[in-house]
């Protein structure tokens, strides 16, 4: 069992460079199955998310090559299969993504129910209504996805919920389609851009990508590409927290100035002083934090993904702040362990009220999804005392060498292996 073991108390300073998207990776490695020719993907962040798509490349019978640290080169004309098995599609959310790609690619597909962080319930109705509306006959037996088409056909989507995957799974079953597809009340957000920019970089026709409305004319083909997937917005933000946090000073490099606008935002109405410069920022914090009410909503909106890391640093303001959830139904279960380090905080149904007290305490806790992982980790930085946190493999399913580039920063902070007392106990009685 791995756990990080945070010494808290020192400030953060100097520089940090962000690595690729998470949410644009593994939608973009996906997409490389519709191609007639191998692809180069350069800013591939080193997660376990993105290690498991490539796994699920090479089942399907794709040839992987690493070229680089982060850059890899993708050949899919050796691709046999059109079915993702639950071994692979349990451990991330996704692995639906490959539902979109191997229906545009063979009209058939066959994908697990996907996995991932455990934020309530998470359907995939609205992927399954997109695939219908195109064309395709749909099957749900024994936890797996059946998909088959003779032709799929351009269709107007509308969602009657702003959905992010189901966009992107969208854009992915309709680049081949016969005819035109037009997508409305579309998610905006800067991965479902990156997704259509890289389509396009094949020969895609994709258009509005970014609004609320995209139009897809379909192509027969679509040919090999060299591709830089965007820099990760939620790594930035997160780092910005805990530059702030510690009252640190750091340089945050390879950004996207404005995909990070609502977060800039929120932190500086907290007291935070944010620098701006064309592919950097720099975060330093010198005055008292001061108590913010927010919700979260999609982007261009404060985003889901950066809520609990938000919340973490209102622990350490003056006043009584109110962050309200409007996406998903579970967020709030990290509270509990930040309670157990002194926070004074407490959920009703989706707004949680946050009476700042100042200060944090190190204690022993658990990660209990991605982003909870990383709020964990802030409040550990910010604390006194020593702070353990458990079920990390979720941060790592998105955070691209968190620990090194916490350390390279000044952080005490350090991975270690420790033996599971359960297991051992379960093991010695058995």
């Amino acid at each position: 069992m791995d756990k990080y073991i945070i010494r808290g108390g020192r400030r953060l300073e100097g520089e940090v460079v962000i690595s690729g998207a998470k949410n644009a990776a593994v939608a973009i490695l996906p997409a490389i199955v519709l191609s007639e020719e191998p692809c180069i993907v350069d800013n591939v962040p080193d997660i376990s998310d993105v290690r498991i798509c490539l796994r699920i490349l090479e089942h399907l019978g794709a040839q992987v090559e690493k070229l680089g640290k982060d850059c890899y080169r993708i050949d899919p004309t050796t691709i046999n299969s059109y079915c993702v098995p639950y071994e692979y599609a349990k451990k991330m959310r996704a692995s639906y993504y490959f539902l979109g790609a191997l229906l545009g690619k063979f009209n058939k597909a066959r994908v697990s129910m996907p996995g991932g962080c455990p934020l309530g319930d998470r359907p995939i109705d609205q992927h399954l209504m997109v695939f219908s509306d195109l064309g395709a006959k749909q099957d749900l037996s024994q936890g797996m996805v059946d998909l088959s088409a003779d032709q799929l056909k351009g269709h107007d989507i509308s969602f009657n919920v702003i959905t992010v995957g189901g966009t992107m799974n969208a854009i992915l079953a309709a680049v081949k389609a016969e005819g035109l597809t037009v997508i409305e009340n579309a998610a905006r957000e800067p991965h479902v851009v990156d997704l259509a920019n890289f389509l396009n970089s094949m020969g895609a026709q994709i258009m509005g990508a970014g609004t609320e409305t995209i139009k897809i004319k379909g192509v027969e083909h679509l040919y090999g590409t060299n591709y830089t997937v965007i820099p990760d917005q939620i790594e930035a933000g997160t780092f910005m927290v805990a530059a702030a946090a510690t009252r640190g000073d750091v340089l945050v490099k390879n950004i996207i100035p404005t995909h990070l606008k609502s977060i800039i935002e929120a932190m500086e109405k907290i007291g935070v002083d944010i620098e701006i410069f064309d592919d950097s920022l720099r975060v330093t914090a010198k005055k008292p934090f001061t108590k913010l009410d927010i919700k979260t909503a999609p982007h261009p909106r404060f985003p889901t993904d950066m809520q609990p890391q938000i919340s973490t640093l209102l622990t350490l303001a003056e006043g009584v702040s109110k962050v309200t959830e409007a996406i998903w139904d579970n967020r709030f279960e990290y509270v509990k362990e930040l309670r157990r380090m002194g926070a004074d905080i407490t959920v009703d149904g989706k707004v949680a009220v946050i009476q700042g007290t100042g200060k944090l305490s190190g204690a022993p806790v658990k990660a209990c999804d991605l982003r909870a992982g990383a709020a964990l980790i802030i409040a550990g930085l910010a604390a006194t005392g020593v702070t353990e946190i458990e079920d990390i493999f979720h941060v790592e399913r998105g955070y691209d060498c968190m620990e090194g580039k916490l350390r390279a920063l000044g952080a005490e902070i350090e991975k270690r292996s420790f033996p599971d007392p359960v297991a051992a106990e379960t093991e010695a009685t058995a």
